[in-house]
């Protein structure tokens, strides 16, 4: 029995990328353009993306940067649209825009718990809405949203930004459950704390650092390399049977 060895790469695709400017999200354009694909860059500032867009180019990628102010439907709508004058088709969306602003519980004001649900949930849905009509019509596509660890475990003076990354998860496994027939896969993944700018003021503080490590059972803190290759497993062909999953990269936090 001839056996093949799986197809992890993008070659073909058209990958969009939400929040694609830094961190985990620049890490995911950067893994998906080494894997073959073509990228949509949803950036608040296509001018501050021009060191970015050069770099993908520089490496034989076709690159588009649209303005993207989440969740904006117009915005929304238009990135979409310029997408699609532009390739014709979106197979990969990875939507990584969230917002996290902390307080304990009973501090939470009203501006903040609004912003982290018109972000993370209202955000993600008429994002992946918009995507997910296009997939439907070309009968195929990868939705891959990122979620958090958050979503699994309690953090202390994080419940609203823990309620959104929930709401993300189940959101993935009802679409997945609709859209299946389209041939187009839903899934999360879920990073513990990783390096990157926005994590860098929390992490400084020694005792936070050791703190987080503590509840890591691989003893150490992620990198965005750690999450990207959970996104291009996903977005890849040897995912094909994957849907409504999600794909925790938290070092076991989870299950310590």
């Amino acid at each position: 029995m001839q056996r093949h060895a799986p197809d992890f790469s993008l070659d073909g695709k058209v990958t969009l990328v939400t929040g694609a400017s830094r961190g985990i999200g620049r890490a995911c354009a950067l893994a998906c353009a080494a894997a073959g694909s073509d990228i949509i860059l949803g950036v608040r500032n296509v001018a501050a993306s021009a060191d970015l867009v050069a770099e993908l180019e520089g490496a034989g990628r076709k690159i588009l940067a649209v303005e993207l102010d989440i969740p904006n439907n117009a915005h929304i709508a238009q990135a979409v649209a310029a997408a699609l004058t532009t390739f014709d088709r979106i197979d990969v969306l990875v939507n990584n825009v969230g917002v996290a602003p902390g307080n304990l519980a009973e501090l939470v004001e009203e501006k903040d718990l609004d912003e982290i649900l018109n972000v993370n949930i209202k955000g993600t849905f008429l994002m992946t809405q918009a995507v997910g009509r296009q997939m439907i019509k070309q009968n195929g596509g990868r939705i891959i949203s990122i979620s958090s660890q958050a979503a699994t475990v309690a953090l202390r003076g994080e419940a609203i930004y823990c309620m959104s990354k929930a709401a993300i998860n189940h959101l993935t496994r009802c679409l997945a459950a609709e859209w299946a027939r389209y041939n187009v896969t839903v899934n999360t993944v879920s990073p513990t704390f990783i390096h990157t700018d926005g994590t860098a003021p929390f992490l400084s503080d020694p005792a936070n650092r050791q703190a987080t490590l503590d509840h890591i059972p691989l003893g150490r803190i992620g990198e965005t390399n750690d999450v990207v290759g959970a996104v291009v497993f996903l977005a890849s062909p040897a995912a094909s049977l994957i849907t409504g999953a999600n794909l925790l990269v938290d070092g076991g936090w989870s299950v310590a």
